[in-house]
């Protein structure tokens, strides 16, 4: 069963706010494993190219799809598709129950289960509990599982532009000594833009009308797309680094921003969070076969080690990137620039970070590869 806050007339009703979600092959992947792309497809626009550069500087990355299997490198896709996608297969699997407009108001465990309590009373029970409420889930502090915080010092300011040129399936990534600039494609002539400034600069940004804001994006992003405007409202959050101290308790599994809130710089939050799910679904369904309980240490301690591994290796990553281009010292900018003109130079290196980008390396569950559990 699935345990929902919102209501499922909420969740399909939910007036348009813009945010969008960029989804790596690897997760495309798992979602047509479990039949719902079909219905995301129709509005998912596909990352053909993607180019990166500094601010200020000649060099430039372009990574092209075609330089692998012309497949996209990704999707972006607005995030009211995916859930609207999301909700319609859960209702046509017979498995599956949605307690919607529900509170999880206490858990307890013993040796045979994880026991939830809802808020209207209502009491459920399960080998293995899965914790996916984002980076202050309420229910990984009742289970006493600290966590750790770093605060960037940055907002992230996410919204929808329309302009007058087609993107071409191109997104866009520029870093300044402020904070990383990505412009990301969007069906029809729309993209979405993820800017991470420092804080101060970022309320400053809040207090503009919507055409003084439209202006200092044509100014940071040039006249590559045309004249700009703004698409719906602009959403602000505050950048932090989110680490649990652990992954697993008894009879339960941390997943997504629970168990882990990376900064958005390479766009792979949700990504990382899917292949969460997809390793708890492959734990279960092999200690099933077994006749073994699927919550029990023993399974727990190997999703631990997996994911957390994993999850290390691209907080390193995104964490180093953000603080790196961070540093306006002229010999950094000068060893950034010779780094990003090597790699344009060199196709194994573009070719090994369109794969990372696609989520296609590592040790990926068995969904993220497109195989059957």
């Amino acid at each position: 069963g699935v345990v929902e806050r919102d209501s499922y007339a909420r969740m399909l009703t939910a007036p348009y706010d813009g945010r969008v979600t960029a989804i790596a092959r690897g997760s495309k992947l798992l979602l047509d494993a479990l039949g719902v792309w079909p219905a995301i497809l129709p509005h998912a626009e596909p990352i053909r190219e993607i180019l990166v550069a500094e601010a200020g500087s000649p060099v430039e990355v372009r990574y092209d799809s075609m330089e692998l299997d012309g497949e996209p490198l990704g999707w972006i896709v607005e995030n009211r598709r995916i859930r609207e996608g999301l909700l319609a297969r859960v209702r046509e699997l017979p498995g599956i129950r949605l307690f919607d407009g529900e509170e999880v108001a206490g858990i307890r465990r013993d040796a045979f289960a994880a026991r939830l309590e809802l808020a209207s009373g209502r009491r459920l029970a399960a080998p293995l509990l899965a914790v996916c409420e984002g980076r202050l889930s309420r229910s990984r502090a009742r289970l006493g599982i600290g966590a750790r915080r770093w605060d960037y010092g940055q907002t992230g300011i996410v919204c929808t532009l329309r302009h007058e040129r087609p993107h071409g399936g191109v997104a866009v990534e520029r870093f300044f000594p402020d904070g990383p600039f990505a412009v990301l494609p969007m069906p029809g002539d729309r993209s979405s833009i993820v800017w991470a400034l420092e804080d101060g600069l970022a309320a400053a940004m809040r207090e503009l009308d919507d055409a003084a804001f439209a202006a200092e994006v044509e100014e940071r992003f040039g006249d590559r797309l045309g004249a700009v405007s703004l698409e719906g409202p602009r959403w602000y959050y505050p950048l932090v680094l989110v680490w649990s101290e652990r992954y697993t308790d008894w009879r339960v599994a941390l997943v997504g921003d629970t168990a882990r809130g990376i900064h958005p710089i390479a766009g792979q939050g949700w990504n990382l969070a899917l292949r969460d799910v997809a390793a708890v679904a492959e734990t279960v369904v092999e200690r099933l076969r077994l006749g073994l309980d699927p919550g029990e240490p023993a399974a727990l301690e190997a999703y631990e080690a997996w994911r957390r591994f994993d999850s290390l290796a691209l907080v390193a990553v995104t964490d180093g990137i953000n603080r790196l281009f961070a540093n306006d010292v002229l010999p950094l900018r000068l060893a950034r620039n010779v780094g990003l003109a090597l790699v344009e130079r060199l196709p194994p290196a573009k070719r090994f970070f369109m794969r990372h980008a696609m989520g296609m390396v590592g040790h990926l569950p068995r969904l993220m590869r497109g195989e059957p559990l």
